[in-house]
């Protein structure tokens, strides 16, 4: 007792001779002070790319707590075998090098980046001059898209969700169409409007046909709603014509991201047959900047889904890859003095695993490349607060969303904002995706 006494003594004033503020003290993993509450502790480090008004060049960096560590600083502090020779990667204004080094390169990464963070390691910890290079404040940071998006690929595999719209559109008899327990269903989006959390999104105008009786009317979306959906970045990619298989499509998915696809529903009823979503989805898709490394969420895994057909072959895997993240969708209109929870979800809920998505995605020797999103589709549970959209928490509209204050909705009104939140919860701490969030300016006058 006297030995840990006295240690811990030593370590105070280890700490107050430091005088820096930043330092934690309490026998943390690392040398950063992290809150509990923060999404961003040790346990997580997630990739973003950023940049400052003193140094406006894009530049990759790693959350932790309320700082940006600057890989472009500490680069020559990576000494893998992989990464000792590709520290370039770390000076690009994207991650799509990064992660297009591959699987190994990634695990070599995190594993050096713990190890500098660590409060037993001095390297980073005791360099002055080095700490105040490679350190920048999240509240002094502007965040960009974290890659080159080159294709955008939405899925639409959550179960409940797929359930609930089919009801509505097809009746309970025809909810589910034949296909959707065989293969992971899903479309080819617009990666050019793929934008960063906070880039306003402006009310879609096209082609709607509110009347069945009449002629179709063109104007601004009535009916804008929001997706609740999370999306991976594809890493090392495969050659044309080389299908990735299921048991090695792991090596492949780089990390998540929160993702919001909005959805104009109005303009979408009227465009999707036969061909599917168009002008009413290709407006606007809003994601988080921070993505996640899958290594820190392994912890978090779940048994996936029962999947009964049992489907074919090249879709089947028996390791677990579904995810307890636990995901919040809240609105504030602009009259509102906080934002009120309208939908509380689960990752887990979801049907088809991302191996799947990713290996029925290239089965046909499609080829996928770094920095190419693979989004979830709307994430919807068994519960109605646990449904992704608006269109199912007003049930097409037939009933309203209570916001508190006598604010209610159906759909999105202009200034309202949006925000997506989730984080998968630890002993003490929690691997958290930041925000993603949008405020909806009025259309174009036409």
């Amino acid at each position: 007792m006297a030995v840990v006494s006295i240690w811990k003594r030593l370590l105070a004033l280890f700490c107050t001779l430091k005088t820096v503020s930043e330092y934690n003290c309490s026998f943390n993993m690392s040398f950063i002070k992290v809150n509990e509450s923060s999404d961003f502790p040790y346990h997580n480090l997630p990739y973003g790319v950023f940049s400052t008004a003193d140094n406006p060049r894009r530049r990759i960096g790693v959350a932790i707590g309320d700082h940006i560590l600057d890989l472009s600083v500490v680069k020559h502090l990576f000494s893998g075998p992989v990464l000792s020779r590709h520290r370039d990667v770390f000076d690009q204004p994207t991650l799509n090098a990064f992660m297009g080094l591959g699987y190994e390169a990634w695990k070599e990464a995190r594993k050096d980046l713990q190890k500098l963070l660590s409060a037993s390691e001095p390297t980073l910890r005791d360099d002055v001059n080095l700490r105040n290079r490679a350190f920048v404040d999240q509240s002094s940071a502007v965040m960009h898209l974290p890659a080159e998006i080159g294709d955008y690929t939405d899925f639409y595999s959550s179960r409940d969700h797929a359930t609930n719209v089919g009801i509505m559109f097809r009746g309970k008899e025809n909810a589910l169409m034949p296909n959707w327990l065989h293969l992971p269903v899903g479309y080819h989006g617009r990666a050019s409007s793929v934008v960063v959390s906070g880039t306003p999104i402006r009310r879609p105008q096209g082609q709607m046909r509110p009347d069945q009786t009449k002629p179709p009317v063109f104007g601004a979306s009535k009916q804008l709603d929001i997706e609740l959906e999370m999306a991976f970045f594809v890493g090392a990619g495969n050659k044309l014509g080389e299908p990735i298989p299921v048991e090695k499509a792991h090596e492949h998915i780089f990390g998540m991201v929160l993702m919001n696809d909005w959805s104009a529903r109005d303009i979408q009823a009227w465009e999707y047959v036969p061909l599917g979503p168009f002008l009413g989805k290709n407006f606007g898709t809003t994601i988080s900047p921070w993505v996640v490394p899958m290594e820190a969420l392994l912890p978090f895994v779940q048994p996936n889904a029962v999947q009964d057909p049992k489907p074919l072959p090249y879709l089947r895997h028996d390791d677990p890859y579904t995810f307890d993240i636990n995901l919040f969708v809240s609105v504030k209109g602009e009259g509102m003095k906080e934002a009120a929870t309208i939908c509380k979800s689960n990752f887990k809920y979801m049907y088809w695993t991302m191996k799947q998505q990713l290996a029925h995605h290239t089965i046909n020797g499609c080829n996928v490349r770094p920095g190419d999103l693979l989004a979830s589709g709307t994430i919807s549970g068994p519960d109605p607060e646990s449904f992704g959209s608006m269109l199912e928490l007003s049930w097409r509209g037939s009933k309203t969303i209570d916001l508190g204050g006598g604010e209610t909705r159906t759909f999105l009104k202009d200034g309202d904002e949006v925000t997506l939140t989730g984080y998968c919860q630890g002993q003490g701490y929690r691997v958290g995706f930041g925000q993603c969030k949008a405020k909806i300016i009025p259309a174009l006058p036409h």
